[in-house]
Protein backbone atom coordinates (compact mmCIF):
# COMPACT_ATOMS: atom_id res chain seq x y z
CA UNK A 1 0.00 0.00 0.00
CA UNK A 2 2.82 2.37 0.95
CA UNK A 3 3.76 2.05 -2.97
CA UNK A 4 0.62 3.06 -4.41
CA UNK A 5 0.32 5.82 -1.79
CA UNK A 6 3.02 7.20 -3.64
CA UNK A 7 1.66 6.52 -7.19
CA UNK A 8 -1.63 7.77 -6.13
CA UNK A 9 0.10 11.47 -4.81
CA UNK A 10 1.92 11.45 -7.89
CA UNK A 11 -0.89 10.72 -10.03
CA UNK A 12 -3.01 13.69 -7.36
CA UNK A 13 0.04 16.08 -7.82
CA UNK A 14 0.16 15.96 -12.05
CA UNK A 15 -3.72 16.59 -11.86
CA UNK A 16 -3.64 19.37 -9.97
CA UNK A 17 -0.72 20.47 -12.09
CA UNK A 18 -2.97 20.35 -15.26
CA UNK A 19 -6.08 21.91 -13.07
CA UNK A 20 -3.66 24.61 -12.61
CA UNK A 21 -2.94 25.27 -16.33
CA UNK A 22 -6.19 25.02 -17.03
CA UNK A 23 -6.88 28.27 -14.81
CA UNK A 24 -4.21 29.72 -16.31
CA UNK A 25 -5.82 29.59 -19.54
CA UNK A 26 -8.86 31.23 -17.62
CA UNK A 27 -7.12 33.88 -16.29
CA UNK A 28 -5.84 34.83 -20.18
CA UNK A 29 -9.11 34.53 -21.86
CA UNK A 30 -10.67 36.42 -18.71
CA UNK A 31 -8.80 39.79 -19.14
CA UNK A 32 -10.93 39.62 -22.43
CA UNK A 33 -14.29 37.85 -22.44
CA UNK A 34 -17.08 38.57 -19.91
CA UNK A 35 -17.06 35.33 -17.86
CA UNK A 36 -20.33 34.05 -18.82
CA UNK A 37 -18.91 33.48 -22.52
CA UNK A 38 -15.74 31.52 -20.88
CA UNK A 39 -18.13 29.19 -18.98
CA UNK A 40 -20.42 28.96 -21.33
CA UNK A 41 -18.31 27.59 -24.26
CA UNK A 42 -16.50 25.58 -21.49
CA UNK A 43 -19.30 23.54 -20.38
CA UNK A 44 -20.56 23.18 -24.29
CA UNK A 45 -17.08 22.07 -25.45
CA UNK A 46 -16.92 19.52 -22.39
CA UNK A 47 -19.99 17.90 -23.48
CA UNK A 48 -18.75 15.70 -25.63
CA UNK A 49 -15.83 14.36 -23.25
CA UNK A 50 -18.58 14.22 -19.86
CA UNK A 51 -20.71 12.25 -22.01
CA UNK A 52 -17.49 9.29 -22.91
CA UNK A 53 -17.67 9.15 -19.03
CA UNK A 54 -21.32 9.00 -18.13
CA UNK A 55 -21.81 7.00 -20.80
CA UNK A 56 -20.26 4.20 -18.06
CA UNK A 57 -23.16 4.64 -15.88
CA UNK A 58 -25.47 1.23 -15.96
CA UNK A 59 -27.51 2.78 -12.77
CA UNK A 60 -31.58 1.88 -13.90
CA UNK A 61 -33.51 5.05 -13.87
CA UNK A 62 -34.47 7.72 -16.00
CA UNK A 63 -32.90 11.93 -15.98
CA UNK A 64 -35.60 12.79 -13.49
CA UNK A 65 -34.15 13.75 -10.43
CA UNK A 66 -35.48 11.77 -7.35
CA UNK A 67 -34.78 14.87 -4.97
CA UNK A 68 -36.01 17.85 -7.33
CA UNK A 69 -35.35 20.41 -4.28
CA UNK A 70 -31.92 19.48 -3.56
CA UNK A 71 -30.50 18.88 -6.82
CA UNK A 72 -32.53 22.85 -7.47
CA UNK A 73 -30.24 23.87 -4.84
CA UNK A 74 -27.01 21.96 -6.00
CA UNK A 75 -27.38 23.32 -9.68
CA UNK A 76 -27.54 27.08 -8.73
CA UNK A 77 -24.80 27.03 -6.68
CA UNK A 78 -22.94 25.08 -8.73
CA UNK A 79 -23.74 27.72 -11.52
CA UNK A 80 -22.93 30.73 -9.09
CA UNK A 81 -19.62 28.78 -8.05
CA UNK A 82 -18.20 28.85 -11.74
CA UNK A 83 -19.41 32.24 -12.70
CA UNK A 84 -17.86 33.31 -9.22
CA UNK A 85 -14.41 31.37 -10.10
CA UNK A 86 -13.67 32.33 -13.17
CA UNK A 87 -14.38 35.73 -12.65
CA UNK A 88 -11.79 35.63 -9.91
CA UNK A 89 -9.37 33.97 -11.83
CA UNK A 90 -9.78 36.49 -14.21
CA UNK A 91 -9.50 39.74 -11.93
CA UNK A 92 -7.27 38.67 -9.04
CA UNK A 93 -3.78 36.74 -8.65
CA UNK A 94 -3.91 32.95 -8.93
CA UNK A 95 -2.11 32.33 -5.55
CA UNK A 96 -4.85 34.29 -3.77
CA UNK A 97 -7.82 32.92 -5.71
CA UNK A 98 -6.26 29.51 -4.81
CA UNK A 99 -6.09 30.15 -1.08
CA UNK A 100 -9.94 31.62 -0.67
CA UNK A 101 -10.93 28.67 -2.43
CA UNK A 102 -8.71 26.56 -0.48
CA UNK A 103 -11.54 27.34 2.51
CA UNK A 104 -14.09 25.10 1.18
CA UNK A 105 -13.10 22.65 4.06
CA UNK A 106 -13.97 25.11 6.11
CA UNK A 107 -17.26 25.83 4.90
CA UNK A 108 -17.91 22.28 4.53
CA UNK A 109 -17.68 21.42 7.73
CA UNK A 110 -20.16 23.93 9.13
CA UNK A 111 -22.59 23.17 6.09
CA UNK A 112 -22.16 19.60 7.17
CA UNK A 113 -24.02 20.21 10.84
CA UNK A 114 -27.20 21.68 9.23
CA UNK A 115 -27.82 18.88 6.09
CA UNK A 116 -25.92 16.07 7.06
CA UNK A 117 -26.68 16.62 10.93
CA UNK A 118 -22.62 15.79 11.46
CA UNK A 119 -21.49 16.60 15.13
CA UNK A 120 -18.65 18.35 14.98
CA UNK A 121 -16.02 18.48 17.71
CA UNK A 122 -14.42 20.59 19.67
CA UNK A 123 -10.87 20.19 17.90
CA UNK A 124 -12.32 20.67 14.00
CA UNK A 125 -14.01 23.54 15.73
CA UNK A 126 -10.81 25.11 16.63
CA UNK A 127 -9.53 23.74 12.85
CA UNK A 128 -12.33 25.67 11.51
CA UNK A 129 -11.59 28.84 13.37
CA UNK A 130 -8.01 28.67 12.67
CA UNK A 131 -8.75 28.15 8.76
CA UNK A 132 -11.17 31.53 8.89
CA UNK A 133 -8.49 33.50 10.52
CA UNK A 134 -6.22 32.82 7.46
CA UNK A 135 -8.86 33.73 5.46
CA UNK A 136 -9.22 37.18 7.02
CA UNK A 137 -5.10 37.39 6.71
CA UNK A 138 -5.37 36.91 3.06
CA UNK A 139 -8.27 39.36 2.40
CA UNK A 140 -6.07 41.65 5.10
CA UNK A 141 -9.26 44.31 5.12
CA UNK A 142 -7.26 46.66 7.55
CA UNK A 143 -5.03 47.61 4.77
CA UNK A 144 -5.90 46.06 1.33
CA UNK A 145 -9.57 47.42 -0.35
CA UNK A 146 -11.77 44.40 -0.97
CA UNK A 147 -12.74 43.94 -4.23
CA UNK A 148 -15.45 42.21 -6.36
CA UNK A 149 -12.96 39.79 -7.15
CA UNK A 150 -12.25 39.16 -3.41
CA UNK A 151 -16.34 38.69 -2.71
CA UNK A 152 -16.62 36.47 -6.18
CA UNK A 153 -13.55 33.77 -5.03
CA UNK A 154 -15.34 33.59 -1.23
CA UNK A 155 -18.95 33.08 -3.04
CA UNK A 156 -17.40 30.41 -5.04
CA UNK A 157 -15.96 28.69 -2.04
CA UNK A 158 -18.79 28.59 -0.30
CA UNK A 159 -21.10 27.90 -3.23
CA UNK A 160 -18.80 25.50 -3.80
CA UNK A 161 -19.10 23.99 -0.61
CA UNK A 162 -22.99 24.17 -1.09
CA UNK A 163 -23.15 21.69 -3.83
CA UNK A 164 -20.47 19.39 -2.55
CA UNK A 165 -22.52 18.30 0.73
CA UNK A 166 -25.35 18.44 -1.49
CA UNK A 167 -23.83 15.56 -3.24
CA UNK A 168 -23.24 13.86 -0.31
CA UNK A 169 -26.69 14.29 0.93
CA UNK A 170 -28.23 12.67 -2.22
CA UNK A 171 -25.71 11.31 -4.07
CA UNK A 172 -26.12 7.64 -3.27
CA UNK A 173 -30.38 7.66 -4.22
CA UNK A 174 -29.06 9.57 -7.77
CA UNK A 175 -27.60 8.43 -10.69
CA UNK A 176 -24.55 9.96 -11.98
CA UNK A 177 -25.84 10.93 -15.17
CA UNK A 178 -28.58 13.02 -13.41
CA UNK A 179 -25.73 14.45 -10.80
CA UNK A 180 -23.52 15.79 -13.82
CA UNK A 181 -25.82 16.51 -16.58
CA UNK A 182 -28.15 19.17 -14.44
CA UNK A 183 -25.64 21.61 -14.08
CA UNK A 184 -23.69 21.38 -17.04
CA UNK A 185 -27.09 22.10 -18.70
CA UNK A 186 -28.19 24.81 -16.77
CA UNK A 187 -25.25 26.21 -17.44
CA UNK A 188 -25.86 26.23 -21.32
CA UNK A 189 -29.19 27.49 -20.89
CA UNK A 190 -29.21 30.00 -18.29
CA UNK A 191 -26.01 31.58 -19.79
CA UNK A 192 -26.61 30.95 -23.09
CA UNK A 193 -29.66 33.38 -22.47
CA UNK A 194 -27.21 35.90 -21.02
CA UNK A 195 -24.64 35.86 -23.83
CA UNK A 196 -26.28 37.85 -26.12
CA UNK A 197 -26.16 40.82 -23.10
CA UNK A 198 -21.92 40.42 -22.99
CA UNK A 199 -20.46 38.83 -26.03
CA UNK A 200 -17.45 39.42 -27.98
CA UNK A 201 -16.58 38.06 -31.52
CA UNK A 202 -13.29 35.52 -30.60
CA UNK A 203 -10.85 34.72 -32.73
CA UNK A 204 -9.81 31.08 -33.98
CA UNK A 205 -7.03 31.47 -31.41
CA UNK A 206 -8.84 32.24 -28.65
CA UNK A 207 -11.69 29.79 -29.15
CA UNK A 208 -8.96 27.18 -29.25
CA UNK A 209 -7.97 28.13 -25.79
CA UNK A 210 -11.74 27.49 -24.96
CA UNK A 211 -11.15 24.14 -26.67
CA UNK A 212 -8.03 23.05 -24.65
CA UNK A 213 -9.75 24.29 -21.48
CA UNK A 214 -12.56 21.45 -21.88
CA UNK A 215 -9.68 19.23 -22.58
CA UNK A 216 -7.52 19.98 -19.50
CA UNK A 217 -9.97 19.60 -17.26
CA UNK A 218 -10.90 16.30 -18.94
CA UNK A 219 -7.59 14.90 -18.29
CA UNK A 220 -6.98 16.77 -14.92
CA UNK A 221 -10.21 14.55 -13.90
CA UNK A 222 -9.16 10.83 -15.67
CA UNK A 223 -5.66 11.14 -13.54
CA UNK A 224 -7.49 12.10 -10.08
CA UNK A 225 -9.52 9.34 -10.90
CA UNK A 226 -6.83 6.60 -11.46
CA UNK A 227 -5.41 8.79 -8.37
CA UNK A 228 -8.23 7.61 -5.35
CA UNK A 229 -8.33 4.26 -7.87
CA UNK A 230 -4.87 3.65 -7.04
CA UNK A 231 -4.53 4.72 -2.86
CA UNK A 232 -6.12 5.63 -0.23
CA UNK A 233 -8.40 8.99 -0.75
CA UNK A 234 -6.88 10.56 2.70
CA UNK A 235 -3.60 10.37 1.02
CA UNK A 236 -4.76 12.49 -2.07
CA UNK A 237 -7.15 14.60 -0.88
CA UNK A 238 -4.69 16.81 0.49
CA UNK A 239 -2.42 16.53 -2.59
CA UNK A 240 -4.75 19.66 -3.75
CA UNK A 241 -3.17 22.13 -1.80
CA UNK A 242 -0.23 21.67 -4.38
CA UNK A 243 -2.17 23.79 -6.75
CA UNK A 244 -0.89 26.91 -4.63
CA UNK A 245 3.04 26.01 -5.92
CA UNK A 246 1.68 25.89 -9.30
CA UNK A 247 -0.08 29.04 -9.05
CA UNK A 248 2.72 31.24 -7.50
CA UNK A 249 5.01 29.67 -10.16
CA UNK A 250 2.65 30.47 -12.94
CA UNK A 251 1.78 34.11 -11.73
CA UNK A 252 5.89 34.50 -11.71
CA UNK A 253 6.10 33.71 -15.11
CA UNK A 254 3.11 35.08 -17.01
CA UNK A 255 1.38 37.81 -14.79
CA UNK A 256 4.21 39.23 -12.92
CA UNK A 257 2.34 38.32 -9.54
CA UNK A 258 4.33 37.80 -6.53
CA UNK A 259 2.24 36.76 -3.34
CA UNK A 260 2.51 39.25 -0.59
CA UNK A 261 3.63 38.18 2.99
CA UNK A 262 -0.19 37.91 3.77
CA UNK A 263 -0.79 35.57 0.32
CA UNK A 264 2.01 33.24 2.05
CA UNK A 265 1.05 33.27 6.00
CA UNK A 266 -2.76 32.60 5.23
CA UNK A 267 -2.19 30.05 2.82
CA UNK A 268 0.26 28.09 5.06
CA UNK A 269 -2.41 28.22 8.19
CA UNK A 270 -5.62 27.33 5.72
CA UNK A 271 -3.78 24.56 4.42
CA UNK A 272 -2.72 23.29 7.75
CA UNK A 273 -6.12 23.24 9.26
CA UNK A 274 -7.68 22.03 5.64
CA UNK A 275 -5.23 18.71 6.08
CA UNK A 276 -6.41 18.76 9.54
CA UNK A 277 -10.19 18.45 8.97
CA UNK A 278 -9.29 15.83 6.11
CA UNK A 279 -7.68 13.75 8.56
CA UNK A 280 -10.29 13.94 11.27
CA UNK A 281 -12.45 13.00 8.85
CA UNK A 282 -10.96 10.15 8.10
CA UNK A 283 -11.35 8.35 10.77
CA UNK A 284 -14.94 6.35 11.17
CA UNK A 285 -15.40 7.67 14.37
CA UNK A 286 -15.80 11.51 13.66
CA UNK A 287 -18.28 11.28 11.48
CA UNK A 288 -22.02 9.37 10.95
CA UNK A 289 -21.83 10.30 7.07
CA UNK A 290 -19.50 9.09 4.72
CA UNK A 291 -16.47 11.73 4.61
CA UNK A 292 -16.97 14.35 2.19
CA UNK A 293 -13.49 15.67 1.95
CA UNK A 294 -12.07 12.62 1.15
CA UNK A 295 -12.95 12.71 -2.36
CA UNK A 296 -12.50 16.57 -3.22
CA UNK A 297 -10.57 17.64 -5.78
CA UNK A 298 -11.69 21.08 -6.50
CA UNK A 299 -14.57 23.32 -6.10
CA UNK A 300 -17.34 22.07 -8.47
CA UNK A 301 -17.84 24.19 -11.40
CA UNK A 302 -20.45 22.40 -13.50
CA UNK A 303 -17.75 22.58 -16.21
CA UNK A 304 -16.19 19.46 -15.09
CA UNK A 305 -17.42 16.05 -13.51
CA UNK A 306 -17.69 16.00 -10.21
CA UNK A 307 -15.36 13.26 -8.55
CA UNK A 308 -17.12 11.97 -5.84
CA UNK A 309 -20.26 10.23 -7.58
CA UNK A 310 -17.93 9.00 -10.07
CA UNK A 311 -16.02 6.97 -7.60
CA UNK A 312 -18.79 6.26 -5.76
CA UNK A 313 -20.51 4.37 -9.29
CA UNK A 314 -17.69 3.10 -9.82
CA UNK A 315 -17.97 1.33 -6.42
CA UNK A 316 -21.62 -0.11 -7.04
CA UNK A 317 -21.14 -1.31 -10.59
CA UNK A 318 -17.91 -3.20 -9.14
CA UNK A 319 -20.45 -4.69 -5.98
CA UNK A 320 -22.91 -5.57 -8.50
CA UNK A 321 -20.38 -7.66 -10.68
CA UNK A 322 -19.29 -9.10 -7.41
CA UNK A 323 -22.89 -10.06 -6.30
CA UNK A 324 -23.73 -11.22 -9.76
CA UNK A 325 -20.72 -13.03 -9.81
CA UNK A 326 -22.02 -15.30 -6.77
CA UNK A 327 -24.96 -15.41 -7.43
CA UNK A 328 -24.07 -17.43 -10.64
CA UNK A 329 -24.21 -21.23 -10.69
CA UNK A 330 -20.60 -23.26 -10.56
CA UNK A 331 -19.06 -24.30 -13.57
CA UNK A 332 -19.87 -27.85 -14.13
Amino acid sequence: MPNQNVKAALFALVAFGVFATHDVVVKILGASYSPIQIVFFSVLLSFPLATLMLMRDATPGTLLPRHPWWMAVRTVATVITALCAFYAFSVLPLAQVYTILFASPLFITILSIPILGEQVRLRRWLAVLVGLSGVLIVLNPATTTLTLGHAAALAASLCGSLAAIIVRKIGREERLAVLMLYPMVTNVILLGACLGFVYQPMPAQDFGLLAIIAVLAWIATRFILHAYKTGEAVIVAPMQYSQILWATLYGLLFFDEVPGQNVILGAGIIILSGCYIVFRESRASDSSTTPVLRTRSRIETGTTLRIGPIIRARLRREADEEADLHKRPPIE
